[in-house]
């Protein structure tokens, strides 16, 4: 990786070789392998790690977990947060394996729209909950950078499963929650 990136200094028409780029080369590989760290997780095991039986029934929401991807069109980033619920069965996952999951699907070369269903369904298939809900709000540097420039917009996107996509109401009750805490 560190002779393509290498390459592609030189056909920037830098030179790879002065001061400040001789170990670009390296850096970037090794900022590339930790940004698309997510390959190598799997979410289920992550959940699976920390699963407690409960009595609880009533929703569980982390709102604004952060998080940072790179966009799979331009290798761009896109930032932003995830808001992620579920609606417990018998059981709860350890609130930190909710973030966990977002970081393993983030870091990975993606785009929001499947980033977002891939964290529900994983939570869907690792909790077997009554419901899942994830909204991802975020910016994306390759509207921000390049092309159309627009620095202010936010994408939004949600996938929604069981309860919170049959039942008006708990819908309803989830993006009030969400909507409590905006900054």
């Amino acid at each position: 990786m560190e002779d393509k990136v290498r390459q592609i200094l030189a056909d920037l028409g830098e030179d790879p070789e002065r001061e400040g780029l001789r170990k670009t080369p390296r850096r970037v590989a090794k900022a590339l392998r930790d940004l698309t760290a997510g390959y190598g997780e799997d979410p289920l095991d992550i959940l699976r790690s920390a699963l407690f039986e409960v009595d609880n029934e009533e929703i569980v929401l982390i709102r604004d977990i952060d998080f940072a991807s790179l966009c799979e069109h331009h290798m761009l980033p896109f930032l932003g947060r995830a808001h992620v619920a579920y609606l417990p069965q018998g059981r709860v996952v350890g609130l930190s394996k909710l973030a966990r999951v977002v970081d393993v699907f983030a870091r990975r070369l993606q785009v929001q729209e499947r980033m977002t269903t891939q964290i529900a369904q994983a939570l869907q298939e690792g909790l077997a909950p009554a419901g899942v809900a994830v909204v991802i709000e975020a910016t994306h540097m390759c509207m921000v950078m390049r092309g159309v420039r627009k620095p202010n917009a936010v994408t939004v996107t949600s996938a929604m499963f069981g309860t919170f996509r049959s039942d008006p109401a708990t819908r309803a009750e989830l993006m009030k929650l969400i909507g409590a805490g905006s900054r």
